[in-house]
C-alpha cells in the first residue's frame, strides 16, 4: 500500500509479422545464352560452337534491349547466365563441362558471368525449391466444373483456363451431356489453351518437370524467390577449381570475377526454338504464381529509384530470342 505502481506493457506479435524481406542486388538485364544438354558435347562439341555462333549473331542487340526503359544518362548494367543439365541427365563432370562451354563462348565474342546447374532448382541443400513455388501458385477454379478432376496438389496439372469435361456419366433417363471445348482465360477471341504436367511419379519418388525448373530458374534470375523472407539461391565466386562432381558445384556460379550482379529487373533467353513449348508453359506457370506483396514492392520501389518503371506482371518482364537452324 502506498508503493510506487510500475505498469508494464506487454504486446505479442508472430515473428513472422515483424520478419525482414532480404533484398539482392540487381542488374538491369539477366541474359540466357542458352541451356545445355549432353548431346551439345558429343562430335568434338560441334553442336555447342554452332549453338554459340547463331547466339552470336543477336549479342549486338543485347545492350540497346537492355537501355529500354532507362534514363538516357545510365548505362545499363548486364550479366550472362547459362544453365547445364545435371537433373534429367548428367554427363561428364564440371572441370570438363564448363571450360568447354566458356571456350566455345569466347571464340564468338561471349563472356559468361555465370553457370547455373539444373538439379538444383529441385531440390537442394534441404530446400525443395519446385515445391516452393508450386505453393506459390494462385489457380482459379474454373466455372460450371464438377469437381471430377483432382486439384493441382494432387494431380500436378495446371492449365491456362477450362478444360474440356471429362466423362462424367449422365443421370439415368437423360441424354449424355454434349462435348464442350476448353477456353483460355481472359477472353480473348480465339482460345489458346495449354495444360501442363509439374511432375511425374509419387511424392517420395517425384520429378519435376523441366516446364517447372525453368519457372523457378525465371523467378530466380528476376530475384523475386523467398523463403521466410531470406534470398536463396545466390551465387558463389569461384575460388580454386573446379570440383569433379556436380553436386559438389555451387547452384549458381560466378565465373566472371567482374561480372554485374546475377538477378535483374528483366531477363532474356536465347535459346533453340524447339524449347518455344517449354517456354509457353514457363509463361504460363509464371501468370498464377503470388509474389510475395513485401517482395514485389521492394523489386518496384528498387527500379523506380533508377527510373525504370517495371511490369507488374512477372511474365512481362521476360523477353525472347527462339533462334532456327
Amino acid at each position: 500500500m502506498g508503493d510506487r505502481v510500475i505498469s508494464v506493457d506487454v504486446r505479442f506479435q508472430e515473428a513472422a509479422a515483424v520478419r525482414r524481406t532480404e533484398s539482392v542486388a540487381y542488374s538491369h538485364l539477366s541474359v540466357e545464352l542458352g541451356h545445355f544438354y549432353a548431346e551439345d558435347f558429343g562430335d568434338g562439341c560441334q553442336e555447342l560452337h554452332r549453338k554459340f555462333e547463331r547466339i552470336a549473331d543477336w549479342s549486338s542487340a543485347i545492350p540497346a534491349l537492355a537501355r529500354r526503359g532507362l534514363p538516357p544518362s545510365r548505362q545499363p548494367r548486364i550479366s550472362t547466365c547459362f544453365m547445364v543439365d545435371d537433373y534429367f541427365h548428367r554427363f561428364g563432370t564440371p572441370q570438363e563441362v564448363i571450360p568447354q562451354v566458356q571456350s566455345a563462348a569466347a571464340e564468338h565474342g561471349l563472356v559468361l558471368d555465370y553457370v547455373a546447374r539444373e538439379s538444383s532448382f529441385a531440390r537442394c541443400d534441404g530446400l525443395e525449391l519446385a515445391q516452393l513455388v508450386v505453393d506459390t501458385l494462385v489457380v482459379e477454379p474454373p466455372r460450371h466444373t464438377t469437381g471430377s478432376r483432382p486439384p493441382l496438389n494432387e494431380s500436378g496439372w495446371l492449365s491456362n483456363g477450362k478444360r474440356s469435361p471429362g466423362h462424367v456419366d449422365a443421370p439415368a433417363m437423360t441424354l449424355p451431356r454434349p462435348w464442350s471445348p476448353p477456353v483460355q482465360s481472359g477472353d480473348p477471341r480465339h482460345s489458346i489453351f495449354v495444360d501442363i504436367e509439374l511432375w511425374s511419379g509419387e511424392p517420395q519418388t517425384r520429378v519435376w518437370a523441366c516446364a517447372l525448373l525453368a519457372s523457378v530458374w525465371q523467378l530466380t534470375r528476376l530475384g523475386v524467390l523467398r523463403h521466410r523472407g531470406e534470398t536463396i539461391r545466390q551465387p558463389c565466386r569461384l575460388t580454386g577449381e573446379l570440383p569433379t562432381d556436380w553436386d559438389e558445384l555451387p547452384a549458381i556460379l560466378q565465373l566472371n570475377p567482374s561480372a554485374a550482379p546475377f538477378c535483374a529487373y528483366r531477363t532474356l533467353t536465347l535459346m533453340d526454338i524447339q524449347y518455344l513449348p517449354v517456354e509457353l508453359a514457363v509463361r504460363t506457370i509464371l501468370g498464377q504464381v503470388a509474389v510475395p506483396p513485401a517482395v514485389a514492392q521492394q523489386v518496384a520501389k528498387r527500379a523506380g529509384g533508377e527510373g525504370l518503371r517495371l511490369p507488374s506482371e512477372l511474365v512481362d518482364r521476360l523477353s525472347y530470342v527462339f533462334i532456327g537452324e
